[in-house]
């Protein structure tokens, strides 16, 4: 049995465990460092860049007190050059971290400049736009690249790397078309950041489902629709295929509702009801409030309420409300308007049976933002042409 070697234990030892220590120690202060920073972040500068720093540098210096400690040691060199090699790799991804953190910071701080809680938030929302899609495509190459050179560090897979450039025209083949999804979307992305066919908030109708557009990553665009539901869409999607944009310029929009009536109907004093409907009711933008017939058939005619609002969710509150309360204005001062068939029945005493006239609510409606897709929206034939 072999007595340790003593001196030489605590040589390596002790300048590990000093290390050890510091780092802890250094740990512990970034750390609460960081936390204290959070609570200032909203508002101070130097909170936010050292709520930035500090947690990549809680790890880093550590693994840099190491390093020393190992110089330090009598260990043999090919001990040391590997513990060196280690510690250097993760020197080198704490970097990597604190680069992404850095662009992060960036892009929350655009973020915080340009709210779309405004009423008139276009231009922040092209921003907001903009800036998450590139900062999505900055960190990704970052964390790539950083990945890249912490694995050549590493010689056999330098040599992995040799044999692979001498096949480079087979291996560039085969990968090209494994990446191609990988690829596409992030070409996409940047085509959606420069030329903004689509931005955050804004109001699409994809696949006949009215949403909007709620985060756009590196790879897909999560459109939350109306009934809180979420569709996962490919970035690659939205440019290669149609689909409508209700807030592309402005939101800004007209709407239509639809009723069939009898041909006694008196057209003017709808239009006078229609009027009124809308001065009292606030979605209306104060444009458009007409009252057209626009098709007939044998018994009836159909006439359209068309209105205007300011955005996508008001004017579908506002076409109920327009539809609910002219029926119930109808019913009331002009029952022979609504629709029925030419016939009459008795109780067998020759005089005709009567039926009571409908009534509607005329009560405040509103929706949780629900936007009811129908076909009279979707198809161009059949909408309005100002529209």
């Amino acid at each position: 049995m072999t007595t340790p070697d003593w001196p030489l234990l605590g040589a390596v030892a002790w300048p590990l465990l000093i290390a050890l220590l510091l780092g802890l120690l250094v740990r512990r202060a970034l750390l609460a460092l960081a936390r204290r920073a959070r609570v200032h972040a909203a508002t101070h500068l130097r909170a936010r860049v050292a709520q930035v720093i500090a947690v990549p540098a809680a790890v880093a210096l550590p693994l840099l007190f190491l390093s020393i400690a190992v110089t330090a040691t009598p260990l043999p060199e090919a001990w040391s050059s590997r513990i060196q090699h280690w510690l250097g790799v993760g020197g080198l991804l704490c970097l990597t971290w604190l680069a992404v953190r850095a662009v992060g910071a960036i892009e929350r701080r655009i973020l915080r400049e340009h709210p779309v809680d405004i009423e008139d938030n276009l231009a922040a929302r092209r921003v907001q736009t903009q800036t998450a899609v590139i900062s999505r495509v900055i960190q990704g190459a970052i964390i790539l690249v950083g990945i890249a050179l912490a694995l050549m560090t590493f010689p056999a897979i330098r040599q992995i790397g040799a044999t692979l450039l001498a096949s480079a025209g087979i291996i560039g083949l085969v990968a090209g078309i494994a990446a191609r999804p990988v690829f596409g979307n992030l070409i996409a992305g940047l085509q959606i950041a420069l030329t903004q066919p689509i931005r955050l908030d804004d109001v699409v109708i994809e696949d006949g489902e009215w949403g909007r557009i709620e985060q756009i990553t590196s790879a897909y665009v999560v459109v939350r629709v109306w009934d809180e539901r979420r569709l996962v869409v490919p970035l690659t999607w939205f440019i290669e295929n149609p689909f409508q944009n209700w807030t592309r310029t402005t939101s800004q929009l007209l709407g239509t509702a639809f009723l069939w009536l009898d041909y006694r109907t008196p057209l003017d004093a709808m239009r006078a009801e229609l009027q009124r409907i809308c001065e009292d009711d606030s979605r209306w933008d104060g444009r458009v409030c007409v009252v057209q017939v626009t098709e007939t058939d044998q018994t009836t005619m159909q006439v359209r309420l068309l209105v205007s609002a300011r955005n996508s969710g008001e004017l579908f509150d506002l076409r109920c409300a327009a539809r609910e309360r002219m029926i119930a204005f109808l019913a009331e001062h002009h029952p022979e308007s609504l629709p029925r068939l030419r016939a009459e029945l008795d109780d067998g005493d020759g005089r005709p049976r009567r039926f009571a006239a409908p009534t509607a609510d005329a009560a405040e409606t509103s929706s949780p933002g629900a936007e009811d897709v129908n076909a009279s929206d979707l198809d161009p034939g059949t909408a309005d042409p100002r529209s």
